[in-house]
């Protein structure tokens, strides 16, 4: 785009026009680098801040059917493979009903449905959800993991005594959230939760526990009257199934014997509390705080991991109620086989309100949850016995409490909004607080005994009150959005200085004084507004970066980019626009769509070989190269990923390893230190292999991980990973250095690889290699000593000037940067979810033990090492083009952001969580990309330094 003069090479030996603009490159780097890190918070900021407030009122129903409450929830558990009749067919012997105590009650004296969980589908959030009737928010997942401080009210927290059995990870946040001493937690050590061992014994301690409690209440006097106070809670976490879910997957024997055992402890904990209270005056609830997929994970939106079962029965809890038509049934439940009994489904927070109305406490202030019975056109769970006025009152203080915290809310709004525009529905009479109206009409339909009634206008207030907790939530989410897209599309535009280098017409003081004024003084306005409606700090940051970027573009570049359109001419502009946006929009749809990037890669392997000019001398064998490695490559996007552990596969990849490797050898056997190292990764590998073998072994006969393998895989990565980096400062030639690092990382790819991670690993460093001789082919020319001196210094760079095909470079490194993350499948049931969507199973070789630090570590790892080969790669381009260190990621850091701005306006913060949780994540990693990209190319300019080679690539034009 643009003409300039040029040399011989093609390429600009033009100074760049005398400008008061500073062309920075580290500057540039350094502020793309804080913007987008900055601007990943953004979309915590407009879609999910914190629902928690305080100052809410409590309230609760007058009287209650039970005097206490046993919730028992088992961690992990599908709502299939407890309901299916028959769920388990491919293990020999399986009985019919899995779970036949628990069976028995939804046939015979109990209420049952399905409770819908949100994502992500993990222990902490569902259980607050649960516990404390609200969902947590997203940000919340950047406080980590355990030693959590709960800021928000919950059921246990409103109890008399809450006795809690189970996992450190979870007891402990509601303990430390709730008045001091209230919540009593017994939990084993976090060394047991071990994936090789039956985790079973996990939920037998739960139960020995609980019976060793009401042991000691029948000598301990002051324990026996604490325990039979009313509003009292028994807790029981049994994360068995979770542990045995990751180690054997959900359709395992081991799994269905876990559900067994999960059965028999609620039979006998219902048998030990009917026993030492002896009055039938406990509630109980059994549920679960997320599913488990196919392969062993959960984390992600999928209905596997959002449907759980809900099971509630004993005092106060309505027993089966008939459904001949089968009406309350869907296909979803068709195999459980219980089309007579009515199906009542739930979102996961309405259980807390459930449990809430069952033994009358206070209801969590925070809780968004909505009572099941509160809709009188559907039968909920409480018995009604008691009468429909005792369901009809529950359901208004459900009405009220969720109407508080929009009360709340709404006063701390409006004390701090400049122009407030409260939530008109909740607002019918200015001189009333908002619902007030609604509320006096509820209390005389109560008063006069039209419960249904009542009922439906506090489902109807309930609901009113939640859309208005939304709009609260929301309110600034325009604002947002319109600082979010002025900043990125003012970063493209401000990086495309760097690239046209624009002249600049003879300063115009008044015009750049308009200029300075217009955006100093719009951030000064946002500024001020944002300080008195106590916006976050963050706002200002957010703001502060579209005025910079639109201050510099319009002083220094705006009217030569209106110059440089016109002289290019705008079928030109406009046709490498639509190009550009075409491909970064294809790269959105991968995101999506896995084949996508198997098209893309078929697409470069046929359709960019056309292009070719006929000049370029690129020899045969390179040319089916790199079609053959192509389309090896597209063959990865397209496998299922629901992946099975393939110890075969595994093999095999490591194989590819070696014959690879070997090939690479043949080209380096001049260089006798390198092919000896890398002869020594070959070992290495062959190791590995062996080691993986016996400890997949060891484990799929649930034998345990031997410590002599693991103390010998790590021995053999540690070493094998390191390899490529001795002996680092001396001379080699780019292929040898490259084959090291080949060959370094191939251990890690058969220990971390569960199927044909090791295959895909070969591929795509075949893929890059090739890429890079094809490019180096399109433009030969010998090396000069000169060219590279000036290669190496700042003011090659800073003399960089953009042609049009660096543009279709910077957009094979964007595409390939988003195979090497994409191309094995690594997330379940989608391309992305979330971390916890990686295959487990392989970590399992190195740490058996629940180590979550060390564990993502591996993860981290296995992802980092594709672009250990990108860089390099990307590196020994640049040198190739005879270009200066970075100056094609100029090129990528301009277009990049198309796709984040995208991703940003597709996030949601409502409909399934698969959606919501992937959108939250598309935007992450896009906006990580720039990043993400800058760090790869400075491992590969590092990892490539001190190099050399025998030609250069430079194409005559």
């Amino acid at each position: 785009m643009g003409h300039h003069s040029t040399s011989s090479n093609g390429r600009s030996n033009a100074k760049a026009p005398t400008s008061t603009f500073s062309y920075s490159t580290s500057k540039l780097l350094l502020l793309g680098f804080i913007f987008h890190v900055v601007f990943i918070y953004s979309v915590f900021d407009c879609y999910f801040t914190s629902p928690v407030v305080n100052g809410m009122k409590s309230f609760n129903v007058s009287s209650s059917p039970a005097k206490r409450l046993v919730l028992i929830v088992g961690d992990g558990l599908r709502a299939d493979l407890l309901f299916n009749v028959n769920p388990f067919p491919n293990v020999p012997n399986s009985p019919k009903i899995v779970a036949p105590h628990l069976r028995s009650i939804i046939e015979e004296r109990g209420a049952f449905g399905v409770s819908h969980t949100r994502v992500p589908t993990e222990s902490r959030p569902g259980h607050v959800a649960i516990i404390a009737g609200m969902y947590e928010d997203v940000s919340a997942v950047t406080k980590g993991w355990k030693e959590n401080p709960v800021d928000f009210d919950s059921v246990f927290n409103r109890s008399s005594s809450t006795y809690s059995f189970g996992s450190p990870d979870i007891l402990p946040m509601f303990a430390r959230g709730a008045t001091p001493g209230k919540v009593k937690t017994w939990t084993y050590d976090a060394e047991e939760e071990d994936f090789t061992k039956d985790a079973t014994a996990l939920d037998v301690w739960v139960l020995d526990q609980l019976k060793m409690l009401l042991e000691e209440a029948e000598v301990d006097q002051v324990l026996n009257n604490d325990l039979r106070q009313d509003k009292v809670v028994f807790f029981l976490h049994l994360l068995g199934l979770d542990t045995t879910g990751h180690s054997y997957r959900p359709h395992s024997k081991e799994y269905m014997n876990n559900i067994q055992v999960v059965d028999d402890i609620v039979k006998q904990t219902e048998t030990l509390i009917n026993n030492f209270y002896g009055d039938k005056e406990t509630s109980f609830i059994f549920t679960a705080d997320h599913g488990m997929s196919v392969i062993g994970n959960h984390g992600d939106g999928h209905p596997d991991n959002t449907r759980t079962p809900l099971v509630a029965w004993g005092k106060g809890v309505r027993g089966p109620l008939p459904d001949p038509n089968g009406e309350s049934h869907d296909d979803y439940s068709a195999p459980w086989e219980l089309p007579h009994r009515y199906r009542r489904d739930v979102e996961q927070a309405d259980i807390a309100p459930l449990m809430s109305a069952l033994i009358g406490v206070d209801w969590p202030v925070n809780s968004v949850g909505v009572l099941p019975d509160a809709d009188p056109s559907r039968p909920g769970y409480l018995d009604r016995s008691s009468g429909d006025k005792t369901i009809a009152e529950a359901a208004f203080v459900n009405a009220k409490m969720i109407l508080e915290q929009y009360r709340v809310k709404n006063d701390i709004k409006k004390q701090h909004t400049v122009l407030y525009s409260p939530y008109a529905p909740l607002h019918k009479n200015a001189l009333e607080a908002p619902g007030e109206t609604e509320l006096k009409t509820i209390e005389t339909l109560l008063a006069s005994g039209s419960t249904t009634e009542a009922k439906r206008r506090s489902l109807t207030l309930l609901q009113t009150s939640l859309q208005g907790l939304h709009y609260l939530q929301t309110y600034d989410r325009t604002l947002i959005r319109t600082i979010v897209t002025l900043a990125y599309t003012g970063w493209a535009l401000f990086t495309c200085i760097y690239l046209f280098r624009p002249e600049q017409a003879q300063s115009n003081p008044l015009y750049q004084t308009t200029v300075n004024f217009v955006t100093g003084g719009t951030l000064l306005l946002s500024w001020a507004v944002f300080f008195i409606q106590k916006s976050p700090t963050t706002f200002y940051v957010y703001a502060a970066f579209p005025a910079y970027f639109w201050q510099q573009v319009l002083v220094h570049a705006a009217p030569s980019f209106l110059r440089m359109v016109a002289n290019v001419g705008y079928t030109s502009f406009l046709s490498q626009l639509t190009f550009v946006v075409v491909c970064t929009q294809a790269m959105v749809l991968g995101y999506t769509h896995r084949s996508i990037w198997s098209v893309g890669l078929l697409a470069i392997a046929i359709v960019w070989p056309l292009t070719w000019s006929s000049k370029a001398s690129i020899p045969k064998p390179l040319i089916w190269t790199w079609v053959g490695s192509c389309f090896l490559t597209a063959v990865f996007p397209l496998l299922p990923v629901d992946k099975t552990e393939s110890l075969p596969a595994v093999i095999i990849g490591g194989l590819s390893v070696i014959i690879a490797g070997y090939i690479g050898l043949r080209g380096v056997k001049s260089q006798l230190t390198t092919s000896q190292s890398s002869w020594g990764s070959v070992s290495l590998i062959i190791a590995m292999m062996l080691i993986c073998a016996s400890s997949v072994a060891h484990l799929q006969s649930k034998r345990g991980l031997p410590v002599l393998n693991q103390s010998l895989g790590w021995t053999v990565l540690a070493i094998s990973s390191s390899i490529p980096f001795t002996r680092f400062g001396y001379q080699s030639t780019a292929q040898s250095r490259i084959l090291r690092y080949f060959l370094g990382f191939g251990p890690a790819f058969v220990v971390l690889s569960i199927s044909v991670e090791g295959m895909f690993y070969t591929c795509f460093t075949a893929c890059l290699l090739s890429w890079l001789e094809v490019e180096r082919k399109l433009r030969v020319r010998p090396v000069t000593p000169a060219s590279e001196s000036t290669r190496n210094t700042t003011a090659a760079l800073e003399n960089y000037r953009f042609q049009a095909d660096d543009l279709r470079i910077a957009l094979f490194f964007l595409f390939f940067v988003q195979i090497g993350f994409f191309g094995t499948g690594k997330y379940v049931k989608c391309p992305i979810s979330s971390v916890v969507s990686f295959y487990l199973a392989p970590v399992y070789r190195l740490i058996p033990i629940f180590s979550p630090f060390f564990m993502t570590a591996l993860l981290i790892f296995k992802i980092v090492v594709p672009y250990v080969m990108l860089g390099v790669t990307f590196a020994e381009l640049n040198k190739a083009l005879q270009l200066p260190p970075f100056s094609l990621l100029l090129v990528a850091l301009a277009v990049v952001d198309a796709m984040t701005l995208s991703f940003f306006f597709q996030v949601k913060d409502t409909g399934s969580w698969l959606e919501i949780g992937q959108s939250i994540t598309f935007f992450c990693v896009t906006s990580s990309l720039l990043v993400w990209a800058a760090l790869i190319s400075a491992m590969g300019e590092y990892l490539m330094a001190g190099t050399t080679r025998d030609t250069i690539a430079v194409k005559s034009e």
